[in-house]
């Protein structure tokens, strides 16, 4: 049944059974139409299921991204602390074979300069240990003086040291390398150094003559080892692996030496 019903605002049309079945009523401005229903709109909220499978699916999206975002920056993390040891370890290499290369030796018995405070023959490398790792030390004469003092035109022989000591806040080992000129005052031994890398597992430097023979030791005022210099010397270098600390990283390299080998032809 369709309602006809004049208002100040116009004709309002109603359709009874439209309204009966859908309960909806047009819209009057004032309220004063009686036949016409107030809209009716039934809404229906989220069950506890519904809820808790939305939280669920939330969480394993976040544990994922959670776990993709640590995961990327511990490969960064990891990545740049190996690549500062291929770093240390290449300046250090470096800078033992300079020295090596330059080693100065004389003959047992030659007169020292005059005002040297050096021995006029001397390469020493001692097998040492820091609990139970090895901590090997090295001390030769050479011209490979580092030079800091521009006033120093003449470097001269220098006494080149090379020790190890420990890190006790870390477990791990540091490597110094002392420098001491021909007429500057003799320091105490493994004192003065500046360090010249850190993190090490261990430091172990070998020794081998003429005919290929290995020694853990060399002392050239010995006369096992003829009173001269070996003809090669290696150096294995161990650093701490964070990771796993059965398994550092290893540098490893070996330098002949041209006094001995000249002596030798």
């Amino acid at each position: 049944m369709n309602i006809f019903k004049i208002t100040p605002y116009g004709i309002n049309v109603t359709c009874e059974c439209l309204q009966n079945n859908l309960g909806l009523r047009r819209f009057d401005p004032i309220g004063m139409n009686p036949l016409i229903k107030t809209i009716s709109i039934g809404r229906k909220g989220f069950t506890l299921l519904e809820i808790l499978i939305a939280m669920f699916i939330f969480a394993v999206v976040l544990t994922t991204i959670f776990t993709s975002y640590t995961g990327t920056f511990r490969i960064i993390d990891e990545t740049e602390s190996q690549a500062d040891i291929y770093a240390m370890a290449r300046t250090v290499m470096i800078r033992m074979l300079e020295d090596l290369e330059s080693v100065h030796f004389k003959e047992t018995g030659s007169s020292k300069s005059e005002g040297s405070s050096l021995e006029s023959a001397i390469f020493l490398g001692e097998n040492k240990e820091i609990k139970g790792r090895d901590a090997d030390t090295l001390r030769f004469l050479s011209r490979a003086h580092l030079i800091f003092d521009e006033e120093d035109e003449n470097p001269g022989v220098a006494e080149i040291s090379y020790y190890v000591s420990e890190n006790e806040v870390e477990g791990s080992m540091s490597l110094y390398r002392s420098d001491r000129p021909e007429l500057e005052e003799p320091k105490e031994e493994e004192t003065g150094g500046l360090i010249l890398c850190d993190g090490l597992f261990s430091v172990n430097i070998t020794y081998h003559d003429a005919d290929g023979e290995m020694y853990e030791n060399w002392d050239s005022s010995e006369d096992e080892f003829k009173h001269g210099l070996p003809a090669m010397v290696s150096i294995l270098l161990e650093f701490v692996n964070i990771r796993n600390v059965e398994k550092p990283y290893k540098f490893m390299t070996s330098v002949a030496l041209p006094m001995a080998r000249e002596k030798h032809e």
